[in-house]
């Protein structure tokens, strides 16, 4: 703060006051400095995109922390505030406990996660953890929101069934009803065609037929079979129902990319592949997100993608804690972020938010094609008595999680 002129740094003390309040402002001077670090493990090797137009990215999660980093340090400096980060990563098939405990020995406090949901439950029940708050950026599973939750574990990162309700809320708008499902042989896919199937059932919709996928992940067209593709895909669908909408359940992105254009019907195709339901795109433009899309470019040299973005939410969610307590306290900043006042600006239209039941972080889901953003749920029409973004995943009263 002292490398600024001292009309600058009142003029920007000022501009601070009128948005957090002088007693932020008059928090002590120099403060511990809030320690986070990021938990990630390695990519796949078998899990590369199936279109060569996509990156093969290594750094993916990690660099949206760093940028929440930056941006917390750009105002924390005028609070007495620091950010600090450091970062561990996890081989396939390496050792979590290992990781976490290097991260401890460097001070750290607070833990983003990119981990799979399996490595999630087995950072939360590692002893090295302590008392250590943890927010998943990574996992989808809709497991570590219900049975398998913890006190101690927020996230950031959409759940399974929430992508599912908001892609469902959108085809209920376009009265696309009737649905066929082809889903994966993996089982993240298998878990996401059971949220699909309950999306639908929520919604009004009905699965006429499905069909699994009977090939396994790496069986690609290495030899650019393309009329073998044209004669396979629409005798594979032919046997399926009349129906409005093709839904693919294809996570891991081995088979789902072959199916527009190809299909028996002419029908569109929506799920993992085509019209698809995601927290973040590199298409977004609106309320701002330019700004956020500009900073991370200018950060990462690469698009941001949905897991850096929550990465980037979970080290902003501190940031505006602690800006907003004027304390760096692990309990003050954590029922702040459970409070009724807390309003995370995330660039998606609508204020995001922490869900008391489950620890899951509310907000809108894009609705997105390859190059451009359709739409955004939660739909015109889908109410709640607490907020619309609560029409998207399990509910309070449908929740198993139980702390």
């Amino acid at each position: 703060m002292s490398t600024l002129p001292r009309s600058l740094r009142w003029l920007a003390l000022g501009g601070l006051a009128c948005g957090l309040g002088w007693p932020a402002l008059l928090a002590a001077e120099t403060l511990e400095p809030i320690v986070v670090g990021y938990l990630g493990m390695e990519r796949p090797d078998d899990r590369e995109p199936l279109s060569v137009l996509d990156p093969v990215l290594d750094d993916e999660g990690v660099q949206g922390a760093r940028l929440g980093i930056s941006d917390n340090n750009a105002s924390a400096q005028f609070l007495g505030q620091e950010f600090v980060l450091h970062e561990a990563e996890v081989a396939q098939g390496g050792d979590v406990g290992a990781a976490l405990e290097a991260l401890v020995e460097q001070g750290v406090e607070w833990i983003v996660s990119g981990l799979p949901g399996e490595a999630v439950s087995e950072l939360m029940a590692h002893p090295a953890r302590g008392d250590r708050v943890v927010f998943n950026a990574g996992s989808p599973d809709d497991a570590l929101r219900g049975e398998a939750c913890h006190p101690a574990l927020y996230h950031t990162t959409p759940s399974r069934r929430m992508l599912a309700d908001a892609l469902a809320q959108f085809l209920g708008f376009k009265r696309w009803d009737r649905w066929a499902l082809v889903y994966g042989n993996t089982e993240e896919d298998r878990i996401l065609a059971e949220a699909l199937r309950a999306a639908a059932e929520r919604y009004g919709h009905r699965i006429v037929g499905d069909r699994q996928w009977p090939y396994d992940p790496m069986a690609r067209r290495a030899e650019g079979g393309f009329h073998a593709i044209q004669r396979e895909i629409p005798v594979f669908v032919q046997e399926l129902p009349e129906h409005d909408v093709l839904v693919i359940a294809d996570e891991t992105d081995y088979f789902g990319e072959y199916f527009p254009y190809q299909t028996w019907l002419p029908r569109p195709v929506v799920g993992t592949q085509g019209l698809i339901a995601t927290p973040w795109h590199r298409a977004h433009e609106s309320w701002g997100a330019v700004q956020l899309q500009r900073r991370f470019e200018e950060h990462a040299e690469r698009w941001m993608t949905p897991r850096d973005f929550g990465a980037w939410l979970a080290v902003r969610s501190l940031g505006e804690a602690a800006a907003r307590t004027g304390s760096v306290e692990r309990q003050a900043i954590l029922d702040y972020l459970l409070g009724e006042e807390f309003e995370l600006a995330g660039y998606l239209g609508l204020p995001v938010s922490y869900r008391r039941w489950n620890h899951q972080l509310r907000q809108p889901i894009l609705i997105t094609g390859p190059r451009m953003v359709a739409s955004v749920s939660p739909q015109e029409g889908y109410l709640h008595s607490r907020t619309p973004l609560d029409s998207l995943g399990a509910d309070e009263g449908e929740s198993t999680c139980r702390f």
